[in-house]
This record gives C-alpha cells, structure tokens and sequence, in this order.
C-alpha cells in the first residue's frame, strides 16, 4: 500500500473534462478519488463517508465551492479544502481562504502547482520541495531557518506556542487563533506594538501546521538595504550583475515547503511591494537575470507594529497587498492588557535567561517585585521586561530579586536587547567606557556608565561600517530607526563630512 492509497480524495466539478483531468492528475499520484458535479452531489457524497481533502471549482450549478465550505464548517467536518477560481479573481482568492479553504488554485491551473497543494494540504512533502529545503539549511539569506523539528514538536527546547506565557482571555484568543489558522494556507497580518512577541506568534503557526518539518525563514524588511531587497527576496543567477560570481537562492526559494516570515512588512518601499504582491498572486519568483519564474509552495506570514490601514489611506502601502497579507490577522496585546499575566513572563522569563547564563537554581521575583513592575508602563512590552530582568539577574546576587534589582529610573528598553549586551560586555571584556573603574569597583553612576559604554560600542560599529548608520544598526541587530534614536539619545554624531546620502 502506497503512501496516498490511504488519501480519499473528492473533486467537485460541473465541467466533465475538468473533472477528469483533475481525476487522472490524482490516481497517477495514488490517491484514491470520487467526483461530484454539484453541491448537492457532493454533500450527498460527504454524508456516506469520510475524505482527506476536497477540490472544488468556485461556481457550480446549485451554487459555489465556497457554500460547500461553509456547509462543512457548519456540521464541523475536519476535511481540508481546496478552491479553485477563476481568473486570477483576487477577491474570491480572499474569500476562499476566509471561508475555512486550505489553499486555493486558479484557472487554467498548473498541475505542477495542483499537484504540490495537494501533498501540502494533506500533510505531505512535495517532492519538488525537498532540495530547496535541503539547500535552504545550508544558505538561507538574511534569514534565520529552523530545521524540521523532533517528533515531539519541539525544536531545541519548548515549543513556541509553549513559550507564549499566560492565562488572560487575550492571550487565550491567540493560541485558539493560532491553532486554527495553522490549518490553512491563508496569509496571515500579525499586527501588535514592539517587543510583544509578533515573531513567537509566526513561528507557533508554523510549527502546529503541516509544514511543521520544513523551513521556517524570518526576514526583517526594515533591516535590509532597498537596493538589496530584490536579491535577497528573489535572489539572482551567476552574471547577472558585477559581483554575482554564483547563483544564489532568496528567501522565498530558502522557505520552500515550509514559512515565510516578514517582519516589520511595513517597512517594505512601494517599488518592492508591486514585485511582492505579484510573487503572493502567482506564487512564482523570478531570480535576478534569470528568464523563467520558478514555482512556489510558501506560506507568508507577515508582521507589523504600524497601522496597515493608516498607511494605505496614505499612500505608504499598497491596497491591493494589503488585502492579500490580511486574509487573516491575528492582534497581539500589549503587556499592559495583560498584567494577569505578568507572575507567569515573569517566572518562565528568568528560567529561560538563568538557563542560558548556566545559572543555578533560579531565581524568583518578590512580591514587592511583582507590585513595583505591575506599575510600570511597558512601552517595550515583554521585550522590555526580558531585558530588565536579565540586566537584575546580572546585578543581583541573590536568590530572590527584589524591589531594589530592578531599574526603573526611565531607561528605555523598549526596542533592543542592547542593556542586557551591555552589561554582558562590562562583565566579559572591559570596554574605553569602563576602563576608569579600578578592579572590583562599582560605579556611581549605573545609567550612566552604561550608556558610555552603548556610546562606545555604537562609535565603533559606525566606524567599522563607515558611517553608515543602516549597516552600522544591522550588524546589532537594530533597525535604522532604532539606530537614530540611540545615537540622538547618547549624542553620537557622524563626521560632519558625510551627506545623508553616504550616512543612510
């Protein structure tokens, strides 16, 4: 017995030689397959058995695939569905995947493409999927690639969705959100502020979804050149500019069969929303210098902190993307909505940092802790709150943090992990800021001997990139806007030589 002889499949079609050509395309690749020629034929199907999946055409005679796909919701048949349209319709794509369809194909469609939905809806590896996948662990550009993860749906440790603490109702929302939307192929719009956990969200849809095993890419689009962005989205063959001595492959080809995920989307220039909007429609890239577009079988889901809306009605962003990356949207509260759940971060937060830093056994937050933190503010989110706490495990010493560890004295960490690498590099390696202090003494000024040395280490990454301030904010993992308000803050110039040209 083949590996698809146990796939009972159901093709609904009002066209015979649609249907058969459907119906061929699928027995060659084992399944076993019944038809259906109208709603009605096909209900009367779903009521005497079970299927794996279910094809069918957008208009049918006694109505459309997507009133079969409520039907099926409605009676809470678990069957995935796959719609196909004509046209290319942009809207009835949308409303497809709003009605609960897996996945869904246009006409004429490519039985390449037929083919690859298929084997991904019902949870398997399409063939052509699996060298890009393979090569994507080895060069994935600009990105980070998880590998398959372990039977028990973990991936080096607790799962994402794991790592998303707390009991409040809105953060019971999104883990039901997320397990439901896993399902589909339908884009995603992860909308929430800095440093609430946007990315934690992206990869625990991936990994509760049936592309689970394949690679989970991340891209921050705020963070990569805009005279780059083709080359690393699309990638580029061998000559096709100076310096494209190899072919290589972008994130799209990297996230083959698995995730795509595109962080800070709102960032993206117009000129490259066009080129991702035709890549999301035709589900296709064509790489730099190259002449044929090379199918895809990628799942975006994308990130912002900025209202998408706001930004269309302003000519920022594009209408017609941002209907197709906000098929479904999932809101990320901020850590002040959700202060219920401030005990459960707190404690999972200083078990992950005490493990990382080797340190045993971990220590806990006080209750006059906990009060002082539930009065803060958080404009960093949980971001903020991991970076406070990391810097009061390093300056504490006991087994409980109190009141007295933490720094609340308007030190914004809202946006980087920066503090926390400061104080890594006061205690590893002493820095131009520090050399003053005599071995073993402290300083007198804590904020401000940690911001001489964010000053320093800032001055030397300029330096090191030539002054530019976006490579110089990349390489510390800081977008360009982060950048600026560091070196506003600290009052770190560029040469006075440098045009904004030459300093962006």
């Amino acid at each position: 017995m083949t590996d698809t002889a146990k796939y009972r499949l159901l093709v609904v079609d009002d066209e015979p030689d649609l249907r058969t050509l459907y119906e061929l395309t699928l027995v060659r690749e084992g399944y076993d397959v019944e038809s259906a020629g109208s709603v009605e034929e096909a209900w009367q199907l779903l009521a005497q058995q079970q299927y794996s999946g279910i094809i069918t055409d957008m208009r049918l005679p006694d109505g459309t695939g997507l009133d079969l796909l409520r039907r099926m919701e409605s009676a809470g048949r678990l069957e995935k569905g796959i719609v196909i349209t004509a046209y290319g319709s942009a809207e009835n794509a949308v409303e497809a995947l709003k009605a609960g369809a897996y996945d869904y194909l246009t006409k004429p469609v490519d039985l390449r493409q037929f083919r690859a939905v298929v084997a991904s809806a019902l949870g398997r590896v399409p063939p052509s999927a699996e060298a890009p996948a393979e090569r994507a662990r080895e060069r994935a550009p600009e990105g980070r690639v998880d590998r398959p993860r372990s039977d028990d749906g973990r991936r080096g440790g607790d799962s994402a969705l794991g790592r998303l603490v707390g009991r409040s109702a809105v953060m019971q929302q999104v883990r039901s959100l997320i397990e439901k939307v896993a399902r589909s192929m339908a884009p995603v719009l992860v909308q929430g502020e800095s440093g609430t956990g946007k990315e934690l969200v992206a990869r625990a849809i991936h990994e509760v979804s049936p592309r689970s095993r394949m690679p989970f890419i991340a891209v921050n689009c705020g963070a990569i050149p805009e005279a780059l962005l083709e080359a690393e989205f699309f990638g580029y063959r061998k000559g096709a500019f100076t310096g494209a001595q190899d072919d290589r492959d972008g994130v799209f080809q990297a996230a083959q069969g698995g995730t795509l995920f595109l962080d800070e989307i709102g960032e993206l220039p117009l000129s490259m929303q066009s080129k991702l909007l035709r890549v999301v429609q035709e589900r296709a890239v064509r790489p730099i210098g190259a002449v044929n577009e090379l199918p895809i079988n990628v799942r975006v889901v994308s990130a912002t902190h900025k209202d998408l809306a706001a930004e269309v009605q302003g000519g920022r962003f594009r209408q017609d993307l941002f209907y197709r990356l906000n098929v479904i949207q999932i809101a990320v509260p901020p850590l002040r909505e959700r202060l219920d759940d401030l005990d459960a971060i707190g404690t999972a937060l200083l078990a992950r940092i005490a493990g990382d830093a080797g340190v045993a056994p971990v220590p806990t937050l006080s209750q006059e802790a906990l009060e002082l933190l539930r009065l803060h503010s958080f404009p960093g989110n949980v971001r903020e709150l991991e970076n406070l706490l990391h810097r009061a495990l390093a300056l504490s010493g006991g087994l409980v943090i109190d009141r007295g560890d933490l720094d609340l004295s308007g030190a914004d960490l809202s946006d980087t992990r920066f503090e926390v690498e400061s104080v890594t590099q006061a205690v590893r390696a002493p820095t131009t800021a520090e050399a003053s202090l005599q071995p073993g003494a402290l300083p007198r000024n804590l904020q401000a001997h940690l911001d001489g040395i964010e000053r320093d280490i800032l001055e030397r990454a300029l330096e090191r990139h030539r002054f530019n301030r976006t490579a110089a904010g990349a390489s510390l993992g800081l977008s360009l806007r982060q950048m600026r308000y560091r070196m506003a803050r600290l009052g770190v110039v560029v040469g006075a030589d440098l045009g904004p040209e030459r300093s962006e």
